[in-house]
């Protein structure tokens, strides 16, 4: 197998303004690979709005798939982001219909008006979701009903991805750039990055970007410069850190 197959005409624009070029990746439910790590979570997504109860917290590490189921429900569902904070209305939104919550234990929240906003979703029927690294219970809540109200919620796990998810996803990466990568190259990227969707993103990217900067194919030393520039290089071969 090659290392890949691209449009000479569209490569050959894209050499012209490398830090120019974009590209949108497919992301929908259609697009979503699923391993064990995630099948809970995407049950959760595939389920709406049947759900256990009407407030869950997708919970979980960096890059482990959060914002991304989070964003193929927001589109299921025509949820509202929120930001639960004095003065902003999120209560309100919250009675008309489903809303979203992201990266709830990082960007901080009024404790009243996150208390108000899951008061108004069990009122009205509407749901809530939210996404952390944390689980509520290590959320810095000092309002005792909030404290009480989040512990009747469900939390879903998202854990980190596993070699064979990140192999799909790099695959799928590629792909969705029109670069066929040989399986070889995958697996030595594999085994040197980050258990991260997010770093499998960054990586391809890099890797594209520096492909069409040179005009050059990917090879696995072009691979191996872009990961040493990010600091991966030596994940996997035996010189780690701590």
């Amino acid at each position: 197998m090659t290392d890949q197959i691209k449009n000479d005409n569209a490569r050959s624009k894209a050499e012209q303004l490398p830090l120019a070029f974009s590209h949108q990746s497919a992301s929908g439910r259609d697009d979503l690979l699923v391993s064990d790590s995630l099948k809970a979570a995407v049950s959760l997504v595939d389920e709406w709005p049947n759900w256990p109860s009407p407030v869950v917290v997708l919970a979980g590490p960096p890059g482990s798939g959060k914002s991304h189921l989070a964003n193929i429900w927001k589109n299921i569902s025509s949820a509202q982001d929120i930001h639960p904070q004095a003065g902003v209305g999120a209560a309100r939104l919250a009675e008309t219909g489903a809303v979203l919550f992201e990266d709830a234990d990082r960007r901080g929240f009024d404790d009243t008006e996150l208390f108000h906003v899951i008061n108004s979703v069990r009122q009205h029927g509407t749901t809530l979701l939210m996404t952390s690294r944390q689980w509520p219970a290590a959320w810095p809540v000092t309002l005792p009903d909030l404290r009480s109200r989040l512990k009747a919620v469900t939390v879903v796990e998202t854990g980190e991805p596993d070699e064979g998810l990140l192999a799909q996803v790099l695959v799928k990466l590629f792909a969705d750039r029109q670069l066929y990568m040989d399986d070889k190259l995958i697996g030595y990227i594999v085994n040197r990055m980050e258990r991260s969707l997010d770093t499998a993103q960054t990586i391809v990217d890099r890797i594209d970007r520096l492909a069409l900067s040179r005009g050059t194919r990917i090879t696995r030393p072009l691979a191996a410069e872009v990961l040493n520039a990010m600091g991966e290089g030596t994940r996997g071969s035996g010189l780690e850190v701590d």
